[in-house]
């Protein structure tokens, strides 16, 4: 009996402790909608494991929504424990003014530089040799997704490239049935340009224009092109007339329309309405035509705060987001390819093996984020929202514009 009631003192005693150590953290982010939701949860539970808490600060909206508050917050003196954004540069200005944790030490101990591949995705967290990010996925936007039974129930054969499908928008167009969903958030219309341009201009061209900022190669007859294909995408989209990215998702579920070019975390939103990749749909990398991935994706940064439980708790929250069980699971549920390249995805989809066998291959581009300031790629997202919702824009109007933009970049 004196045992018992000595491990059971010792077991009160541990608890004791364990809850005196545990910390909420608010952790700020844009995953709102069902395929994210799942995925985020699964970073939360592996958090609450470690005996501290989540605390659940998701945003309504998009990224372009979010990141304003955020920088408010952190600017202004309220901190969030941790917050989301797309590795590359934009938090650069936030590190440049001290206002984010150094997390160079964990990522030592971590190994990260062995284990995160490629290898830019933790440059993109670097500044002046420290690193300040944790890269928690690959998200490539380079994807056409499609409806099967839309396409079979109209005697359409399932395209295999952009211009299978570009060919098929006026007879789905007779059927009531939008060829090309597309949501109004801003970022969209502008997401649609880049995967064309990458698969019908090429990568190189695509780094050419967006890294090394050639105007020249912007408004060239090679270009004219991809502008002339955004043209055909405007009309495919002209009667889609939802708001959010998932919403344009839902639309090609539903069989209201046909297709999506969008970024692979669509996928997160087909596995929500239990569709199967290969047989409910079709998932085209680089429209068909030249499949790469793009190596952008999600990070998190820690502000800085004087607390030293909620320094700790940043800590155990940038090495649970790296660790190999919550890297499989997150990303499982995301719809993302994993940054770790020593984790086992058994479990996945046809889309994703398409993914990682990209990946395997080298075939990698950058993310905008990475190459070109927010402001630059600001003035291209108001090009692009501009052309989308003006018929009467041509694409030679839209291309000088571009250009000049290019050549203004930084």
């Amino acid at each position: 009996m004196k045992a018992l009631r000595a491990v059971f003192a010792a077991t009160t005693a541990l608890c004791a402790a364990t809850a005196a150590n545990a910390t909420d953290l608010e952790v700020t982010h844009w995953w709102t909608s069902g395929g994210e939701a799942a995925a985020v949860a699964e970073f939360a539970k592996a958090f609450d494991a470690t005996g501290n808490k989540w605390v659940d600060g998701a945003i309504a909206g998009s990224g372009g929504t979010a990141r304003p508050i955020m920088i408010s917050r952190i600017t202004g003196g309220d901190p969030m424990g941790a917050t989301q954004f797309n590795h590359g540069r934009q938090a650069e200005e936030l590190v440049e003014a001290g206002l984010m944790r150094d997390l160079t030490d964990i990522a030592e101990e971590g190994n990260w530089k062995e284990v995160i591949h490629p290898s830019s995705l933790l440059d993109s967290c670097t500044l002046d040799g420290r690193i300040y990010c944790v890269p928690v996925n690959i998200h490539s936007q380079q994807w056409l997704w499609l409806n099967n039974k839309v396409f079979e129930d109209n005697g359409l054969a399932v395209p295999t490239n952009w211009d299978e499908y570009a060919a098929a928008a006026p007879k789905l167009q007779e059927a009531g049935i939008v060829p090309l969903a597309m949501g109004q958030q801003p970022w969209q219309t502008t997401l649609a340009f880049q995967v064309l341009l990458t698969a019908l201009a090429g990568p190189e061209a695509y780094t050419k224009i967006f890294g090394e900022k050639d105007a020249e190669l912007a408004g060239s007859e090679e270009m004219a092109k991809v502008f002339q294909a955004a043209a055909t995408a405007r009309d495919m989209s002209k009667d889609s007339n939802v708001q959010g990215w998932n919403d344009a998702t839902t639309m090609v579920i539903t069989g209201k329309a046909a297709g999506q070019i969008m970024g692979d975390w669509a996928q997160g939103e087909f596995q929500v309405a239990n569709q199967v990749a290969g047989e409910d749909y079709t998932c085209l990398p680089g429209l068909g035509v030249n499949e790469v991935i793009m190596t952008g994706g999600d990070a998190f940064y820690f502000p800085k705060v004087d607390d030293p439980a909620i320094t700790e708790a940043q800590g155990e929250l940038a090495k649970v987001m790296l660790s190999p069980e919550a890297q499989v699971a997150f990303n499982l549920k995301k719809g993302s390819l994993p940054v770790r390249g020593d984790v086992d995805l058994a479990a996945a989809n046809d889309c994703m093996k398409k993914g990682l066998d990209i990946l395997a291959k080298g075939n990698v581009i950058q993310s905008p984020d990475q190459l070109m300031s927010a402001d630059s790629l600001t003035q291209v997202n108001d090009l692009f929202v501009e052309f989308f919702n003006n018929p009467s824009m041509t694409a030679e109007d839209a291309q000088s514009m571009f250009a000049s933009i290019v050549g203004n970049a930084d």
